[in-house]
């Protein structure tokens, strides 16, 4: 496990917005492919997939005390809302599969322009979701309700983030909607190398 920087240990300490980061496979190759073809492939419309990964379809009875009383349908409805506002378009998908989950991912190629996940706990276990979101070549932001980074130690790492462009997390359900609006940039081609 690599050692924190100075920095980075001060930001996990609070609430954590990652600022995007880019891969060296995002700066050499796909990203560029991926938006110069996307226009053609899309015109102007921008589809956007939002998946909820395990136990999010028990938001407001799970452990409220850590991811608030809101339900995933009122995380959906906000989400709706911000998409309406952002001018692009969201379907919703929420499975407690993993094979599912990664079905959904390899189906999204050719149809969405980015995806927003949270993968609830295969954040932390699933090379099979983290290869998908590679193989697909979809950019894609991670978000979590709580703060990952002041969890149980086993919280702490994230298989996917090392093929996300990056990660929002810790904002609660605000951390969907601050995902939504750094997918609709990627899609819109507004991401900038950092």
């Amino acid at each position: 496990m690599r050692q924190n920087s100075a920095r980075e240990a001060k930001a996990l300490r609070g609430n954590v917005l990652v600022p995007v980061k880019f891969n060296a496979l995002w700066q050499a190759k796909r990203q560029s492919e991926w938006l110069t073809g996307a226009s053609a492939l899309y015109g102007d419309s921008m589809n956007i997939l939002v998946i909820h990964g395990p136990n999010l379809n028990l938001l407001g009875k799970r452990e409220p005390d850590i991811y608030g009383s809101f339900t995933l349908d009122d995380v959906n409805e906000r989400l709706s809302a911000l998409a309406s506002e952002l001018g692009v378009t969201v379907s919703f998908f929420q499975s407690n599969h993993e094979g599912e989950l990664v079905e959904k991912i390899q189906s999204a190629m050719g149809r969405y322009q980015a995806i927003v996940i949270n993968p609830g706990a295969y954040t932390h276990t699933s090379v099979a979701l983290r290869d998908a979101i590679s193989g697909s070549g979809i950019p894609t932001v991670e978000t979590h309700i709580s703060n990952i980074y002041k969890r149980e130690d086993f919280r702490k790492h994230s298989y996917i983030s090392a093929v996300a462009v990056g990660q929002i997390t810790g904002f609660g359900q605000d951390s969907y909607l601050l995902a939504l609006r750094a997918a609709s940039g990627l899609a819109a081609g507004g991401a900038k190398k950092r």
